[in-house]
């Protein structure tokens, strides 16, 4: 009998890689704001100056965060996504924006991986509401194994990164690349794939004539990969994203501007409030991004 492997939660990941990161470059700075923080507990005693949990005080936290980019240091800033990006916009827009500083945001929970907390823990718009920012890049790894490299890569640097982790993962991890991974190659259309909603999209489309790309970065966004696989294909996209339907619409718009094509885009709705709260399975079949709803309105939108 094959013994089952245990697999890693990203924030696990994404902890390792932040306390690996403290004892090798002086310049990272840790920020939590409760959730996380007791990953950090034990590195704190080592570095007491450089991890700093600051309770439910988003918004100081990122201000404080621009100020150690400031002064040289790199931040690497953590809380749920909702609280991260939503709460302390006006933050992120004058702190890092306005002064063009650097750091490093990872969220957790996502657009509603942990629903039984009810809407406050929910963002699905964070990607769209930093899509009002310039010079962000996005990274939305689809399995544990993608977090260390996008994450370590963004620490190293010091331009303004937003990691958004999951709660759940593909079944595979894809070798992270800023250019998005052509899977399967078809004649129908070309489905796009970003993070976590994979195995959902390979699974609706394993007896469709499509391409099938896959985005763990989402921005910036690239615009020459998805030509090119439109240029093999009819002009048939289908944008599918773990978060607010049509995010990246605009992004294929400015890619095809001058190329004739269709565009469907799938992820939760940004027409009505969900007022229900159950597990992240039902969610799904709720916005239409399970398996089985995605390959019928694929099949309708191709055929």
């Amino acid at each position: 009998m094959t013994a089952q492997v245990t697999r890693k939660q990203m924030r696990t990941v994404f902890a390792e890689t932040v306390i690996e990161s403290l004892a090798t470059d002086p310049r990272v700075v840790m920020l939590t704001a409760d959730i996380s923080s007791w990953f950090f507990w034990e590195v704190k005693k080592d570095f007491p100056d450089r991890v700093h949990n600051f309770g439910i005080r988003e918004q100081a936290m990122i201000d404080i965060a621009g100020g150690f980019a400031l002064a040289g240091q790199r931040p690497v800033v953590h809380t749920y996504a909702p609280f991260l990006v939503e709460r302390p916009f006006e933050q992120i827009k004058i702190g890092l924006g306005h002064q063009d500083v650097g750091a490093v945001l990872v969220s957790v929970g996502a657009s509603y991986d942990d629903p039984s907390w009810g809407r406050t823990h929910q963002a699905p718009g964070d990607v769209a509401l930093l899509d009002t920012l310039p010079g962000w890049t996005v990274h939305v790894p689809g399995h544990e194994d993608e977090v260390a490299p996008l994450l370590s890569k963004a620490i190293a640097g010091d331009n303004r990164v937003y990691v958004r982790l999951s709660e759940r993962a593909n079944s595979e991890a894809v070798p992270v690349s800023e250019k998005f991974t052509v899977l399967r190659r078809g004649k129908a259309g070309v489905v796009l794939a970003v993070g976590p909603v994979l195995d959902q999209v390979l699974a609706a489309t394993a007896t469709a004539d499509v391409t099938v790309l896959y985005a763990s970065t989402i921005r910036p966004f690239d615009h020459a990969g998805l030509r090119e696989a439109v240029a093999a294909a009819a002009p048939n996209v289908v944008l599918v994203e773990p978060y607010l339907r049509g995010t990246s619409a605009f992004e294929v718009t400015e890619a095809l501007g001058d190329v004739p094509h269709r565009l469907r885009s799938f992820g939760t709705w940004r027409d009505r409030e969900a007022r229900v709260y159950g597990t992240p399975e039902e969610h799904d079949r709720l916005f239409g991004v399970d398996a089985e709803s995605l390959a019928d309105s694929i099949a309708r939108f191709v055929g």
